[in-house]
């Protein structure tokens, strides 16, 4: 389709062990068709410090690869562990790191220096994107929950600005974020005991609602869909509206895979019928969505015409 569009993969939502995330960011590093990695913590702080070495080999191996690494801040600050991580990360930008804001209280730190904006961000609109630009935004990734006219009016108000404009099209979307760990909760457990609990389940813990039927997944603080959004068909669309950045969200799944196969249908290489078919073999029996880009509840899925 297009050699001007980046192909991203967010930051790791789940609470993977060091020697885990050594080994997954090792062969983002040495196969992966990425061309950005957003690599840090965007959803606890306290699941920092235990990995805080492995991320930074993995910083130094994907840079080394020639990839283009982007830290994220947290997404809620709440108490002053939270906000002294957050402000850690965006003192960074004064040493020339690219930050990724994720929480509003990022903003004002990195006011004036060129950053980027996360999905947590709220951009609805053409006048919130010109003023995170005008603050220094040389790029934003839209919330999960836009839909098509949506995305298609804030990437057109991207290109007249002249900012990157991202849209996630694979992996799990993050629905809420809270102060309090339910994850913790579920074992017995509070936020400040949960004795980082949340590593014994790879992709989040299922909830189910009280028929027994499966509904949501809990991931530490953030609580995500239980489906697996998934757009295929729709990159030509994205691309011909002015997107150019698209973005996966890791799983516990070949993420080397599922990166080449986008990499392959943003080339033109593959017909998307063929993309959507190996991407659903990744996917295994995760069940998938594409409802908001549709304009329908998240949770649909909209088949291709």
């Amino acid at each position: 389709m297009t050699d001007s569009v980046k192909l991203v993969l967010g930051p790791l939502p789940y609470h993977w062990s060091a020697e885990r995330r050594r080994t997954f960011y090792g062969a983002i590093a040495e196969h992966g068709p990425y061309d950005r990695v957003v690599l840090g913590e965007t959803v606890c702080s306290k699941r920092e410090p235990p990995v805080a070495e492995a991320m930074a080999e993995a910083e130094v191996a994907l840079k080394a690869a020639g990839r283009q690494v982007v830290r994220p801040t947290i997404t809620l600050a709440v108490d002053d562990e939270d906000v002294q991580v957050l402000e850690a990360v965006a003192k960074t930008a004064n040493a020339g790191a690219l930050i990724e804001a994720n929480d509003t209280g990022a903003l004002a730190l990195l006011s004036g220096k060129p950053h980027h904006i996360g999905p947590m961000v709220n951009v609805y609109n053409e006048g919130t994107l010109r003023a995170l630009a005008a603050r220094g935004a040389t790029a934003v990734t839209l919330p999960w929950e836009l839909p098509r006219r949506s995305v298609e009016v804030l990437a057109g108000e991207a290109t007249r600005l002249g900012i990157e404009c991202g849209v996630n099209v694979f992996g799990r979307a993050p629905l809420a974020i809270s102060a309090r760990c339910y994850h913790a909760r579920a074992h017995g457990l509070t936020k400040a005991t949960c004795r980082l609990i949340c590593n014994q389940d790879p992709e989040g813990l299922e909830v189910d609602t009280l028929e027994g039927d499966p509904f949501l997944v809990v991931n530490g603080l953030q609580t995500q869909a239980l489906t697996a959004t998934l757009l295929v068909h729709e990159i030509a669309d994205l691309i011909q509206a002015g997107v150019t950045a698209i973005r996966l969200a890791p799983l516990d799944v070949d993420m080397v895979a599922a990166g080449q196969v986008y990499a392959d249908l943003i080339a033109g290489t593959i017909p998307p019928d063929e993309a959507e078919e190996r991407l659903l073999d990744l996917l295994e029996d995760r069940p998938v969505a594409n409802g908001f880009f549709h304009a329908e509840p998240g949770a649909n899925w909209v088949a291709a015409e």
